[in-house]
C-alpha cells in the first residue's frame, strides 16, 4: 500500500486553529493517533455549527460517521498550535466526504491528513435522508475537485 502524497495548505479553503493539550501526548512524547480523529471532528463540527447547519441537540438531521482514515507524515506534540484545514471532496445525495489536513502552525506540508464520511440520517429513525438544502449550501464553498489516487 502506497502512502498518498500530502496535500499542501492551499488545498484547503477553511482553517481552524487548535491548541494541543497536555493530555494529547502519549508515553512516546507525541500526540496519540486517536487524538487526530478528535481534531478532525472539531474542525468539521465547528464549521457546521458556525454555518448554522448543525443543531446537535434538536436538529432533525444528524451526520453519522461511517468511514475514517488518516495518514501520518510528522509528529505533533504538546505544546503546539495546529491549523486544521478542511475541504469537501464529495457531496452525495445523503453523504459528505470531508478531508482534513493537520498543519503545524505556519507550515505548508501537513503533519497528517485524512478523511471521514458522514451519512446524514433522520435523528429518530436513523435512516438516510437527502442533504438539507442549507447544509448543501454551507458545504459548497468547501467543495474542491481532487484527482483520484
Amino acid at each position: 500500500m502506497n502512502k498518498p502524497a500530502p496535500a499542501t495548505r492551499n488545498a484547503y479553503p477553511h482553517f481552524l486553529q487548535i491548541t494541543t493539550r497536555w493530555m494529547d501526548n502519549d508515553v512516546y512524547g507525541h500526540v496519540n493517533n486517536v487524538v487526530y480523529y478528535s481534531y478532525f471532528d472539531t474542525v468539521v463540527n465547528e464549521y457546521l455549527i458556525r454555518a448554522g447547519v448543525l443543531d446537535f441537540e434538536r436538529g432533525a438531521t444528524i451526520g453519522l460517521v461511517v468511514e475514517t482514515h488518516c495518514n501520518y507524515f510528522a509528529p505533533l506534540v504538546f505544546p503546539e498550535r495546529i491549523e486544521a484545514g478542511l475541504r469537501v471532496v464529495r457531496l452525495g445525495t445523503s453523504s459528505v466526504r470531508y478531508e482534513v489536513g493537520l498543519f503545524k502552525e505556519g507550515e505548508d506540508q501537513p503533519a497528517a491528513q485524512g478523511h471521514f464520511v458522514h451519512v446524514y440520517v433522520d435523528r429518530v429513525t436513523r435512516r438516510p435522508v437527502s442533504l438539507p438544502a442549507d447544509l448543501r449550501a454551507a458545504l459548497e464553498p468547501l467543495t474542491v475537485a481532487v484527482q483520484a489516487d
